[in-house]
């Protein structure tokens, strides 16, 4: 494919987008966001499906992290929308963004597991916080079946300052997911950690992604594990999205930026 026609196609992506917030679990359109004056992100448009992930790359200060918060609705958008099945969820009130979130998984950089639970007891946080209704019991199942999906069934009963930092970012996972979300979003899952260790999460993610089938964004400095788990990867660079494809159309691109990032990630 040529650049040409990788353009072509990324510029009808978002105006499909545009049009119809609804083409997409999660559709972001237009999103603008300034913070004292200077503009982080500056109007892009980007979309992601059931069952698919698009890695967010650029380097640091380029907004990609600003683009996690405005999803999940810690901050609110100069200008745009983050629309899930079509919904704009700047509008909504506390209660209802609350529910929208429920919708949600999200991977912290550092995992932020709570030092004095347990990892069973990290992993069921979320459930004792929004499904009251649901027996011990039931709770107790369910994290034990996520502990084992992410190879952690023996460590329910251990503190995070136990285990190492691959084992917590995989109890983040487990807690990620233990809502049943339909939008996973990880923010920088492999660093820190050694080659080995960013093997097993990616991994662990393209596991996750097939079995639970979310509609996922990764961002990350790491070009290795975005085209390992990534269907779509997009490059930011002062605000913009400035190509967006598959690794190949990304190595094919005559754009200068992009041919340097690729060199230096």
């Amino acid at each position: 494919m040529t650049n040409m026609a990788v353009a072509n196609e990324s510029a009808m992506k978002q105006d499909q987008l545009e049009s119809d917030g609804s083409a997409a679990v999660l559709a972001v359109n237009n999103l603008s966001k300034s913070f004292e004056g200077r503009k982080v992100l500056d109007g892009i448009s980007l979309g992601v499906d059931r069952g698919e992930t698009l890695a967010v790359l650029g380097r640091s200060g380029t907004g990609k992290s600003v683009l996690l918060r405005l999803i999940i609705g810690l901050v609110k958008p100069d200008s745009g929308s983050v629309c899930i099945h079509g919904q704009d969820i700047a509008g909504l009130s506390l209660d209802q963004l609350a529910e929208f979130r429920k919708k949600m998984g999200f991977l912290f950089q550092h995992a932020a597991l709570y030092d004095s639970l347990t990892v069973g007891e990290n992993v069921a946080f979320p459930l004792d916080h929004h499904r009251r209704e649901m027996a011990r019991s039931e709770k107790l199942d369910r994290v034990r079946q996520l502990l084992a999906e992410v190879g952690m069934e023996r460590d329910i009963d251990k503190m995070p300052s136990d285990i190492s930092g691959g084992m917590q970012k995989r109890a983040g996972l487990a807690r990620a997911l233990v809502l049943e979300p339909e939008i996973l979003l990880l923010d920088e899952p492999t660093a820190g950690l050694d080659p080995i260790s960013s093997g097993e999460i990616d991994d662990l993610v393209l596991k996750l992604q097939r079995e639970h089938r979310m509609a996922s964004i990764v961002v990350t400095h790491d070009l290795h594990s975005a085209k390992t788990i990534a269907n779509r990867l997009a490059i930011l660079d002062k605000g913009n999205v400035v190509i967006e494809g598959s690794f190949e159309d990304l190595q094919q691109s005559s754009i200068e930026f992009v041919q340097q990032f690729l060199k230096q990630a």
